[in-house]
This record gives C-alpha cells, sequence and structure tokens, in this order.
C-alpha cells in the first residue's frame, strides 16, 4: 500500500461515519517475569466529528488507550481502524504517514522547541509534509489566528503564557488538516479560566472544522463540551455515556438516571 492510496483511502470517511474503530484491543506489559494487562479486550466506535472524553483514574489505561488510538503503540490482542485501515497492518512509513497527515497531537507539556517563534513551531509540522518554507508559513500563519494568537507570530514560547503556549500546540496540530485530534490531559498545566478556554477552542474546531476530538483527562469541566464519555477502569471500558445524560458541575459529575457504577467510578476518579 503506498501513502498515495492511505491518503485517498482515509478521504472517503464522511463526518458521522465511524472514524475509529477500537476492535478487542489488549495491550499487556512484560516487566521481567510478570505481566501487566493495560488494556482487557477493549471495543469502541468513535465518530467522525464527534468530540468524545476518555475518563479515569490513574493507571486506569486511558493514556495506553490515547496511544492506541493515535497510532503511537500497537495492541498485543485485537486491531485498530482508522477509517479503512487498519493500523496494525501498517508498516512503520505507513504508520508514520498516518500520524504526521491524518492525526493532530497535543499533550500536557506543549512540547513547543524553545528557540523557534510560534509561527516557527507550527510552520515545522507543515514542512514535514513537503510543503515549501512560505506555504508551511502561510499554513501555520492561518492556524495561529483561528486560536487567536494572530498578534504573536514571532513571539518564543517563553515570551507566551501557558495559555498561549498550549493554543500555539493547538495550531500545531491542526497545520496538516488533521481527520482526528487527540488531547492528552490538555488542560492538566492551566488554570480553571485558561482551562475552559482552551476546551472552548477544541470544541469549536469540533463544530466548524468537523474534526474528531478524542481527549484524555481527569478534568471534569471537559466533560461539558464532549458529545460522548468513555469511562475506563482497570484497564476495560466500565461505562459509556452520552454527555446530554449527565448532570455535570465544576468539580462534580452525576448521572440523570442515577447509575450506580457510574458513581463508584467517578469516586475513584476523585481520589487519584
Amino acid at each position: 500500500m503506498s501513502d498515495t492510496s492511505l491518503a485517498n483511502n482515509t478521504g472517503i470517511v464522511k463526518r458521522g461515519d465511524t472514524i475509529v474503530s477500537v476492535n478487542n484491543v489488549s495491550k499487556i506489559f512484560k516487566l521481567k517475569k510478570n505481566e501487566v494487562h493495560a488494556l482487557k479486550n477493549i471495543s469502541v466506535e468513535i465518530k467522525s466529528g464527534e468530540y468524545l472524553s476518555i475518563m479515569g483514574p490513574s493507571g486506569s489505561g486511558k493514556s495506553t488507550l490515547f496511544n492506541m488510538i493515535g497510532a503511537l503503540d500497537s495492541p498485543s490482542k485485537g486491531n485498530v481502524e482508522i477509517g479503512p485501515l487498519d493500523l496494525t497492518k501498517l508498516s512503520s512509513s505507513q504508520l508514520a504517514y498516518v500520524r504526521c497527515n491524518y492525526i493532530g497531537y497535543i499533550f500536557q507539556a506543549y512540547n513547543l522547541i524553545p528557540s523557534l517563534t510560534a509561527l516557527k513551531n507550527v510552520a515545522l509540522a507543515h514542512v514535514f509534509t513537503g510543503a515549501t518554507e512560505e506555504e508551511a508559513d502561510a499554513a501555520a500563519k492561518k492556524c495561529l489566528e483561528l486560536v487567536g494568537l494572530g498578534h504573536r507570530l514571532d513571539h518564543r514560547p517563553d515570551e507566551l503564557s501557558g495559555g498561549q503556549q498550549q493554543r500555539v500546540a493547538i495550531a500545531r496540530s491542526l497545520v496538516n488538516d488533521p481527520t482526528i485530534m487527540l488531547a492528552d490531559e490538555p488542560t492538566a498545566n492551566l488554570d480553571f479560566n485558561t482551562g475552559a478556554e482552551i476546551i472552548g477552542i477544541l470544541k469549536k474546531l469540533s463544530i466548524e472544522q468537523g474534526v474528531t476530538v478524542i481527549t484524555a483527562t481527569h478534568d471534569h469541566k471537559m466533560l461539558k463540551n464532549s458529545d460522548r464519555i468513555l469511562w475506563i477502569k482497570d484497564g476495560a471500558v466500565d461505562h459509556i455515556d452520552n454527555a446530554e445524560d449527565l448532570h455535570i458541575d465544576e468539580g462534580a459529575v452525576s448521572s440523570l438516571s442515577g447509575g450506580d457504577e457510574l458513581e463508584n467510578l467517578i469516586e475513584d476518579n476523585n481520589r487519584t
């Protein structure tokens, strides 16, 4: 399968279609003579244009699942499909192509290059796709304007606030026009108001740009903008909720139908 056929295949997915299929996925890490079952037979489908939050206590497996969906790790059993592509059947170069062209990544640590301006931090990701410097700068400028940083193009990371640095990271994740945006604890290092602004940006991108947003988070305020919440406990799917079926307040979540399993999971999450 060539890189061109990868591009053509993923391009056929329309909004509302299933864009990610996780099929009976297990992940086992071997530590000397011991085995750690990080994921246990997880199956879930995610729709194109959906905003899905993966919620669970530390060590529950949500980051491992996040890495599977993002083609950053491979399952011990089962498979992950993005559109018509089975990630377990792709070569390392094809996986790199998928990561570069179809998935945007946002991390809690921002991961910006200190010596580069906001414009060049974003543009660099576009250069990796083969764009010229002029093309990359133009695309980076457009994305930075989209997240409200058109006036900060020439500022380096140490000249930006934490919230502004995360906006640069969001712009970088958008510059290659991804099908899926993966955000790993994107508000963890931000104050409440700044975190809420970042969440609003992600929701806006989901609605207006049709980007599928998948977050791994501990942050309850992230849930208000979700379409669905996937709750993970001990490496398995404990519960999947539509956000409209939950009553979400700052620091607290409860089910309108009062499910005991959900309440127990929320208590576990609040203790971590």
